[in-house]
């Protein structure tokens, strides 16, 4: 489809919709729901799963990862439907849905642009795009976390990855080029993270430090 006003209208449309989607914090809902502590108040810091986990609820932590990670992917695959549906090709503008979410996530609206640091987020992007590519991901955190017991570590060896397994898998430039700009993204909120791992000092899956 050329890229005409109505196109291009169309697609802020879906980069808003998407991005106050994603700035939803399913870590602090979570939280206050089931009565734990603050995310914010434990380990790194950033509202997100692993931070939950250190409350010692598992089962808000799976709560937590599954939420940050439909946040995007619901709007991707709405995006997806309804494009499909009208005859329009959908796989550059539900990218864009998902970067929209992944963005509100780390830079959230409501929580004066501060957030979380992406994963789970990334993940539902994946999801959504390449079912092959997700695993791909997904099967390179847990044998990393399996190894070394470091969520960052883990998260961090994915996504550096994560642009290689996309376009091996689907040969798509644009798809390649926005995982490429979430993977920055990811490293660049896991700043304080890298620096503990070269110190020794990031604390293991299970800690609760």
């Amino acid at each position: 489809m050329p890229y005409t006003i109505d196109y291009l209208a169309l697609l802020l449309t879906i980069i808003v919709i998407s991005y106050l989607c994603g700035s939803i914090s399913t870590a602090i809902i979570t939280c206050k729901v089931m009565g734990l502590p603050d995310p914010r108040t434990l380990g790194s810091g950033n509202p997100g799963a692993t931070n939950v986990l250190r409350t010692g609820s598992k089962v808000g932590a799976l709560i937590t990862l599954i939420g940050d990670a439909v946040k995007a992917l619901i709007p991707l695959l709405i995006v997806k439907y309804l494009l499909q549906k009208q005859g329009i090709d959908w796989h550059l503008p539900a990218a864009l849905a998902g970067l929209a979410a992944f963005i509100g996530h780390i830079y959230s609206v409501f929580l004066k642009f501060k957030g979380g640091k992406g994963v789970a987020t990334a993940y539902g992007i994946l999801l959504g795009l390449n079912v092959y590519v997700f695993a791909a991901c997904a099967a390179t955190w847990l044998f990393m976390a399996a190894v070394f017991r470091y969520s960052a570590l883990s998260a961090l060896t994915a996504f550096a990855l994560a642009p290689m397994y996309t376009w091996l898998l689907t040969q798509r430039v644009d798809w390649t080029i926005i995982i490429l700009f979430i993977s920055i993204l990811i490293f660049i909120r896991h700043k304080q993270n890298i620096l503990n791992l070269l110190a020794n000092r990031e604390n293991k899956l299970g800690s609760k430090k």
